[in-house]
């Protein structure tokens, strides 16, 4: 109740018109979502086998793209074009609680897009061409003619790649100023499928709103149960698939860690499916971590041997 008092008397000023406060904006952009691509980005660096010291601009400017800026640019237009799916299902949100006044989340996409690119003109053709891909992806996915996430299928698939393949791809590419080599490109490929199902556990939360405005998530068209089963499978097999790769190019060492680290995620699943509804956000901080921590292992593997 307190919570929704303050809440209440943020919305006072905001109801006036006005622009918003530092701290709403900041609200809005979600920190907390920027580590997913940041440590995707930094997977990339690391894969590139390049010394840091030589291209630490890169290596800063890549880290703001990937995380403030692209992710944060994503964040802004996801929760303006959501802003009544989120009055049911978190009307506390800067947009739906007034905190945001008028249409200031919008600006907010458009001009952080804006930034964004200008940000990604440093990093030569390949970091553009991937911070384009990666906004063209984050617009397609939240607004209209194309709002991808109106079928989970399409939705998650394009902020995974958007996530996890993108910023992967844009830290090896930045670090050498070349296409990536084949084996960096598949890894990243096989996580950000993974990554779909992780995306499709984000869902569980919205579940009611999604089917109240017609938004058909994969918890919203299969229901806990059976979206909990496909975001696991998804996850393993995506990961196996990695360890296979991996003793097949000689990382033997690397393939058992991620085997091991997989074995461990599909013991959390178990654990997790017994009621999946209320443990995805658990599982999303355990199995989750066990799955990035992964990425980083190939990473290194794939340093060692130039990509």
């Amino acid at each position: 109740m307190a919570a929704e008092q303050d809440v209440l008397m943020a919305m006072a000023p905001a109801r006036r018109g006005g622009a918003p406060d530092l701290k709403t904006c900041l609200e809005l952009l979600k920190p907390v979502t920027w580590f997913a691509p940041i440590w995707a980005f930094f997977c990339g660096v690391v894969s590139s086998g390049a010394g840091l010291r030589a291209h630490w601009p890169e290596l800063v400017a890549g880290l703001l793209l990937a995380g403030p800026m692209v992710c944060g640019t994503s964040q802004a237009v996801n929760d303006w074009f959501d802003r009544h799916v989120d009055a049911i299902n978190e009307p506390l949100r800067p947009i739906p609680s007034g905190r945001m006044p008028g249409r200031w989340g919008l600006y907010i996409g458009v001009i952080w897009s804006g930034v964004s690119l200008l940000v990604a003109a440093s990093l030569g053709t390949w970091g553009f061409t991937a911070a384009v891909v990666a906004l063209a992806l984050a617009w397609a996915y939240s607004a209209p003619p194309l709002r991808l996430k109106r079928n989970g299928w399409w939705g998650n698939s394009a902020v995974a790649i958007c996530y996890e393949g993108v910023p992967w791809f844009t830290g090896a590419a930045v670090m050498t100023g070349a296409l990536p080599d084949g084996k960096i490109l598949l890894v990243a490929l096989l996580y950000s499928v993974g990554a779909h199902g992780i995306m499709t556990l984000n869902d569980f939360k919205s579940i009611e709103g999604d089917r109240a405005v017609g938004v058909n998530s994969l918890p919203a068209m299969l229901g806990a149960e059976r979206a909990g089963l496909v975001a696991s499978l998804v996850m393993v097999a995506a990961q196996l698939v990695v360890v296979f790769a991996m003793f097949h190019w000689g990382h033997v060492v690397t393939g058992l860690a991620v085997f091991s680290l997989t074995i461990a995620q599909m013991y959390l699943m178990f654990w997790l499916m017994e009621a999946p509804r209320a443990r995805a956000p658990m599982y999303n901080a355990s199995g989750t971590s066990l799955y990035v921590v992964g990425m980083l292992v190939c990473a290194f593997a794939l340093a060692t041997c130039g990509g």
